[in-house]
């Protein structure tokens, strides 16, 4: 499949289109985990009810074909994004109801299918409106604007949520419980406007996307061709270490992504660092941004001078190895804003830096072919299990473990990182983006 010309600027919809993925994506499965805590759950419910909202995100290669089905990729976008918009609304509304926790979930767990198919249809459009030296070049936009989802939300909103609950609610922001309702109702009805505000912006610059030259016209067919691609993705060399460079690549962050935000606003007296809502969104909200945002800019410039054979080890290391500073966190339990703030910053920057060799690894490597769509697909949802199944232990673990045992342990978890980049295989891809060496068709 040959990449489409795109008719406007690719500026004026990567960085919008993946910042919303990534907005959606994280106040679904990680802000949640904060909302939770708030709430008054433990950390080992509070990860993993919000990390079980990435089964959709997981399984979305099994419903990838159907996206190419009916309309244009863009179609799905913007269908996507307005469900997303309304789903958000209908959340802060819910959350005024007694006994309503059932029905958030419901709510939550619908989004997160619904979030899963925004992805497939914008990684869709980007990959197939794009040839392979235009999505090089724009990769490092791409892993900006995604990283920019995640301080927006787990910093800005979240910042938010602490300032609304002391000066506009006049509660106590140390103590959980029932009364951090009214300040996340008012997040989730901002998200709300703020996704349907980009619906519109989509609906006028991004593209249709290319469709596939096999594209169905029922649900057998569709049908047919999941098979189809499932078999031709398995036939690709190598395709074991790709699938488990996929997973162990962000091994250690999955580890960490919920119990980090966890370690900085639980009580010093629990070996956390005492943050309220409103220190953390702070720090991970300007300094956090600034960091990430400088990383993805240099990551991407770093890729593209030498090639990603020749960096990703190099990136592996940058995204993992800055863990560490989690551990120091956790045996010092520095009281200053500013160490704190530092050990922040250098996560931040060297996950921006590194995470930018994971995306482009899986559209220049795993995804080209007959499917590129679907096989990307693949390729994030395999990313996506692996952050579910992390994150749904990963509080139970840090309970029983305590902080500093449990960052030694993320720790140690970095190795199959390593292990699986070393061991990641690279093919040639040709101009049109199809590795023959890959690549086998399959008779309809």
């Amino acid at each position: 499949m040959h990449a489409s010309k795109p008719s406007v600027s690719p500026l004026l919809w990567v960085p919008t289109g993946y910042f919303m993925m990534a907005l959606g994506y994280v106040m679904l499965t990680s802000v949640t985990a904060i909302m939770f805590k708030n709430l008054g759950m433990d950390n080992g419910k509070a990860a993993q009810y919000s990390s079980l909202l990435i089964l959709a995100y997981t399984v979305k290669p099994l419903f990838a074909p159907f996206v190419e089905m009916y309309r244009t990729k863009k179609f799905f976008v913007l269908c996507a994004q307005v469900l997303i918009g309304l789903g958000f609304v209908g959340i802060a509304l819910v959350m005024a109801l007694p006994n309503y926790m059932a029905i958030l979930m419901a709510l939550f767990w619908g989004l997160s299918f619904v979030g899963a198919t925004l992805d497939i249809a914008s990684d869709g459009v980007y990959v197939t409106s794009l040839d392979s030296r235009a999505q090089s070049l724009y990769c490092g936009i791409q892993s900006l604007s995604w990283n920019i989802g995640p301080i927006v939300a787990s910093g800005g909103m979240v910042f938010l949520s602490g300032w609304l609950h002391v000066n506009v609610f006049h509660h106590d922001a140390t103590v959980f419980g029932p009364d951090w309702i009214d300040a996340w109702r008012i997040i989730f009805f901002l998200v709300a406007g703020l996704t349907l505000l980009l619906a519109i912006w989509h609906a006028r610059f991004m593209p249709d996307g290319a469709r596939a030259e096999n594209t169905p016209a029922s649900v057998k067919a569709a049908g047919h061709i999941l098979m189809d691609a499932f078999v031709t993705l398995f036939q690709k060399r190598g395709i074991w270490r790709m699938i488990a460079f996929a997973f162990l690549f962000r091994l250690s962050i999955g580890f960490l992504e919920k119990i980090g935000p966890f370690f900085m606003v639980d009580p010093v007296a629990k070996g956390g660092l005492g943050l309220n809502n409103e220190m953390l969104g702070l720090i991970y909200g300007t300094y956090g941004l600034a960091a990430v945002l400088l990383g993805s800019l240099l990551g991407g410039l770093y890729v593209a001078k030498r090639g990603l054979k020749e960096t990703l080890f190099v990136l592996c290391c940058a995204v993992n190895i800055p863990n560490v500073t989690f551990l120091i966190m956790a045996v010092y339990q520095p009281s200053s804003l500013s160490l704190i703030t530092a050990g922040v910053m250098i996560e931040k920057f060297f996950f921006g830096f590194g995470a930018v060799g994971f995306m482009i690894y899986l559209m220049q490597q795993l995804a080209p072919g007959k499917y590129t769509t679907t096989h990307y697909a693949f390729g994030t949802g395999i990313m996506g299990l692996c952050g579910m199944v992390t994150g749904a232990i990963s509080g139970h673990l840090q309970e029983w473990m305590g902080y500093i045992a449990y960052f030694v342990f993320v720790m140690v978890a970095t190795i199959p990182s390593f292990i699986a980049t070393w061991f990641a295989p690279f093919h040639i891809i040709d101009a049109a983006g199809d590795d023959p060496k890959t690549t086998q068709a399959v008779p309809a």
